[in-house]
């Protein structure tokens, strides 16, 4: 069960599927150090070409299976017919999964542009169709604030998400973003559009700046030069980094929960630390630790 107070916002984390040994213990202790803070849900990435898909099955299933932790797959149209993506989806049906995120996912490697799969679904619309029709899933789609980078344009980008919502998918996630700005103009462009399901701010800490402006150039996605000026001079100081990274991050969720923002989506890329402080100075936090209020009162 979730348990929140007035002013403690949602969240969901993400995670990747390990490659080695090392990199899956740190998963399931960052899965572990997080677990408590009880989240909504927590989603596990494809590779950008659908390349770790049993991997991503074999997280979601041991996170469903060990933890209390609701899973939620991502799952593409890449590399798939329509028959196979959905023998996946009825197999996560099966298991007891109910949430997936479902994305157009990226070329695979080697395709510079995207290119519908022979016999596959075309866009993450179709996907979310197809899916309302393996079973009642509980369906998260991307959203783009700052445009996806082969859009045609802002409109058509909002034009597709639309179509996605309209599929039947009941929340959409965005790309991350530094300035809030960015998001609460989104939102106001979604809402004249006629979009009424929640668009959640995807909020990624940043743990390291080099990497961050590679997932940045990858997505379309604005590094604002105050954040260059943030991190300069600080590539030996990982310490230093990680007080800046939390306080921006606090300070954007912040800023939006002003503007009625009740729910965030954390790019975790595998560690707890700086998504489990930033949850702490928002009031997430477990529910042992936040039973209490002043008079013995419960919350």
């Amino acid at each position: 069960m979730i348990v929140t107070t007035e002013n403690q916002p949602l969240v969901s984390f993400e995670f990747f599927p390990p490659k080695t040994e090392q990199s899956e213990a740190t998963l399931w202790s960052t899965v572990e150090r997080l677990a408590p803070l009880q989240p909504r849900f927590v989603s596990v990435t494809y590779g950008a070409d659908g390349s770790t898909r049993d991997r991503t099955h074999r997280i979601v299933s041991r996170i469903n299976r060990e933890t209390r932790l609701t899973g939620a797959p991502h799952l593409t149209c890449v590399d798939a017919t329509v028959d196979e993506v959905n023998a996946i989806a009825a197999s996560y049906w099966n298991e007891g999964v109910r949430h997936i995120v479902a994305l157009r996912g990226d070329p695979p490697h080697g395709q510079k542009n995207y290119t519908p799969y022979p016999g596959g679904y075309e866009y993450a619309a179709d996907l979310v169709a197809g899916l309302r029709g393996v079973g009642e899933f509980d369906i998260s789609v991307a959203a783009y604030p700052e445009v996806h980078p082969e859009a045609r344009s802002a409109e058509s980008d909002l034009d597709n998400l639309k179509r996605k919502l309209d599929a039947g998918a009941n929340r959409a996630i965005t790309q991350f973003f530094f300035e809030a700005d960015s998001f609460l103009r989104f939102r106001d462009r979604a809402a004249a559009a006629g979009i009424a399901a929640s668009i959640v701010p995807g909020i990624l800490p940043i743990a390291n700046f080099a990497s961050l402006q590679r997932f940045a150039d990858a997505c379309g996605a604005t590094v604002p030069a105050w954040l260059h000026k943030k991190f300069a001079g600080l590539d030996e100081d990982a310490e230093t980094r990680q007080m800046i990274s939390a306080s921006i991050a606090i300070e954007l969720c912040e800023k939006l929960q002003q503007h009625g923002v009740s729910e965030f989506h954390f790019y975790t890329l595998n560690r707890a630390e700086l998504t489990y402080a930033i949850c702490h100075a928002l009031g997430v936090r477990p529910e042992e630790k936040s039973q209490h209020i002043a008079g013995g009162q419960h919350v």
